[in-house]
């Protein structure tokens, strides 16, 4: 699995990266950052987008705090707020975070465009901001994530290897992310990328606010444009829309057909086992909540990003910003045990529950 997500970063960073530029202008940007230097006794403010994904609620905001506490021996304090999906309240909550004098940001944008007011009036307070896992715009000093356009990639060349010789005759739908997240616009790229030319795309929407609901009553309305016969398979961005898409497809009849997701989350790990959902995309969070943490840590104390953050990306507004892109794995049910099991994500009993046990013991998941 280790060798697979080099492999994957390889490539990946070589067309989605920016030139990276000298040693000597990444430790500028972090020196500029305003951040006078400090010791471990430092206030780290952590704004996460919502709690509806699994995600951020059960790993994101715990492996920070644990890597802060760790890189500050234990004297790090992280200051945590979610925006539960409202961009409003994220910038309200950046307010607050500077009129509380915190000595950086991770922020993980509701809406990347929106925050960018937010993110300068931190960085006029002398706050340095971490931009994490979405690409906020405004006068970012660091950004982690994943390479987004090789997510899509990955799904779609997923979804492409499940439906084999169906591809040339019947239609996908293409459920993406919301319009507001910049991710979503990369991994349909990356999707496009793979799919254009090789299979029909029936209907696509954009889904708002990533809601399961929402992709629900969406999957319901291509099935009747479409007619249930013609769909042969599903482009989902995550795995909490292809809950949703799913469930539209059973009230409808449609069986065993792929469907794509993203972020590993217990449900859609259980539902591949099942046969349910075909592939999602591992990202290992532990690898980029620790990146993120450090670079929050090095800026908050005055320190050149230099041994962190090795390329440069350019977001709307801002060119060259020091970056880490972690690589993605493609999940099946082949791979389960060498990736979310062996990272310690999941343990066999949490997602081999009782209706999961049969087809657990199937694939050899003991």
């Amino acid at each position: 699995m280790r060798r697979a997500a080099v492999a994957i970063a390889a490539g990946a960073m070589a067309v989605s990266l920016a030139a990276c530029g000298s040693a000597k202008e990444s430790g500028d940007n972090a020196d500029s950052s305003g951040s006078a230097k400090k010791g471990d006794d430092i206030k780290v403010g952590l704004l996460l987008p919502e709690n509806a994904t699994a995600r951020y609620e059960k790993f994101d905001r715990v492996l920070i705090e644990k890597k802060v506490k760790e890189l500050t021996s234990g004297k790090g304090e992280v200051v945590y707020a979610n925006a539960k999906q409202d961009a409003a309240t994220q910038n309200q909550q950046v307010d607050t975070m500077v009129t509380n004098k915190v000595d950086v940001l991770i922020v993980d944008a509701v809406d990347s465009k929106a925050i960018a007011g937010s993110v300068k009036k931190a960085k006029d307070a002398g706050i340095p901001v971490v931009a994490y896992d979405r690409l906020a715009e405004g006068p970012i000093d660091a950004y982690t994530s994943f390479d987004n356009v090789t997510v899509g990639k990955t799904q779609g060349e997923a979804l492409l290897k499940a439906l084999g010789d169906k591809a040339k005759d019947g239609q996908i739908v293409m459920m993406n992310g919301s319009s507001t997240d910049p991710n979503a616009a990369l991994f349909k790229k990356g999707a496009h990328s793979v799919l254009d030319g090789k299979v029909k795309v029936g209907r696509e929407y954009d889904t708002k606010e990533w809601k399961p609901e929402n992709a629900n009553a969406n999957m319901e309305g291509a099935i009747s444009a479409l007619g249930k016969d013609k769909v042969v398979g599903v482009y989902s961005a995550n795995d909490g829309m292809a809950g949703g898409i799913i469930t539209a497809l059973k009230a409808a009849g449609i069986s065993d057909i792929p469907v794509t997701g993203q972020d590993a989350e217990l449900s859609g790990v259980q539902r591949i086992v099942t046969g349910e959902q075909y592939m999602s995309v591992y990202k290992p969070y532990p690898q980029e909540a620790d990146v993120a943490a450090e670079m929050a840590v090095a800026l908050a104390q005055g320190k050149s990003l230099d041994s962190i953050a090795k390329d440069k990306v350019d977001s709307p507004t801002t060119k060259a910003v020091p970056s880490v892109l972690v690589p993605v794995v493609s999940l099946t049910k082949d791979n389960i045990k060498d990736t979310v099991i062996k990272d310690g994500i999941y343990t066999v009993s949490e997602i081999c529950t009782g209706k999961y046990k049969a087809a657990c013991d199937k694939i050899g998941l003991k």
